[in-house]
């Protein structure tokens, strides 16, 4: 061969070869032409956007097909959480920043710390904004990336990838899974080569993209709800809201200031007056506002309170 192929060492199925004149994606339905935008270089903008609208509206019924598999993940994450451990999500391009931009939100919506939620994309920062494609040809890129954090056995990692064949993505979970660490894939192909690798496959089968392979379409929009999902799931499941309300984020400017004002006037049923007094005097802890507030205690009950019922005011007795 004209360029020597690199192998994983770890790696038992061959994966990652690069074969010349080979198609290696040629069966993943990600790849698959759409019969029902075959002809959409000959249509008007309405009817482009007719199609794509069609098409979307398959994305949440493949979901819903595997909400016990999204479940599952969610509590092993809420689990890991609970003992010290972190969410890592890890994937190439599209999927890459989905990966990044689910973790980014974690903490200004929970009050989490910035490294309970890690996201990695193949090429780093600079695959934010440009395409930097040809990195998540090297399996060993995640792996390194991973050791950098000190990914351990209590961390949970979730490969990202709509056709589940980027190396980048595969080499770090199987070094993952020789940890012992918990795993999960989200991919909408079912021929993906990450399940082989994982605990917990969650495959979305959203069918052909409008625009041949373009991954980013109807696949990305898979993967964005999936994730909402998980770290969603996992947060009410740990404590970090009360009801329907974010109780943990972080009132960061005025807008949340005045939401976290609203939070207490609402869940109390107390005084406007009342409810900026508690939020001073909770050091701007909107969750122990609201417990000082329903209990009528001061600051430091409250958050005695809160450690023996683990953070969840649901925990409390008497609420």
């Amino acid at each position: 061969m004209k360029n020597e192929i690199k192998f994983l060492d770890t790696v038992k199925l061959g994966v990652y070869l690069i074969y010349m004149n080979h198609d290696p994606l040629g069966n993943c339905t990600t790849e698959q032409r759409n019969e029902h935008s075959a002809d959409l270089s000959t249509k008007s903008a309405l009817e482009i956007c007719t199609i794509i609208n069609t098409e979307d509206s398959r994305v949440a019924p493949a979901v819903g097909r595997i909400l016990p598999e999204i479940a599952a993940l969610a509590e092993d994450i809420t689990q890991a959480f609970k003992n010290g451990g972190r969410l890592f999500y890890i994937g190439a391009g599209t999927s890459g920043r989905l990966g990044v931009l689910d973790a980014s939100e974690c903490p200004p919506t929970y009050g989490t710390d910035p490294g309970l939620v890690r996201g990695l994309i193949a090429g780093g920062e600079k695959a934010l904004t440009s395409s930097v494609e040809a990195v998540e040809d090297d399996p060993e890129a995640g792996v390194s990336e991973l050791k950098a954090l000190n990914f351990c056995v209590h961390d949970v990692l979730v490969g990202i990838t709509a056709s589940g064949q980027a190396p980048y993505v595969l080499g770090a979970l199987e070094y993952a899974g020789n940890l012992g660490a918990t795993t999960g894939a989200i991919s909408c192909n079912r021929n993906s080569k990450t399940f082989d690798l994982v605990k917990h496959k969650l495959c979305a089968d959203v069918g052909p993209e409008v625009v041949t392979g373009s991954t980013r379409m109807k696949s990305g929009t898979a993967q964005k709800m999936i994730l909402n999902m998980l770290t969603t799931t996992a947060m009410v499941l740990w404590g970090k809201v009360y009801r329907n309300y974010m109780v943990d984020m972080k009132p960061v400017n005025q807008k949340l200031v005045q939401r976290s004002l609203r939070m207490i006037r609402e869940l109390t049923d107390c005084s406007a007056e009342k409810a900026e007094e508690v939020f001073e005097s909770s050091g701007r802890k909107t969750k122990t506002a609201i417990v000082m507030a329903l209990f009528s205690i001061d600051r430091k009950k409250a958050e005695a309170l809160l450690a023996k019922a683990e953070g969840r005011i649901t925990g409390i007795k008497g609420v």
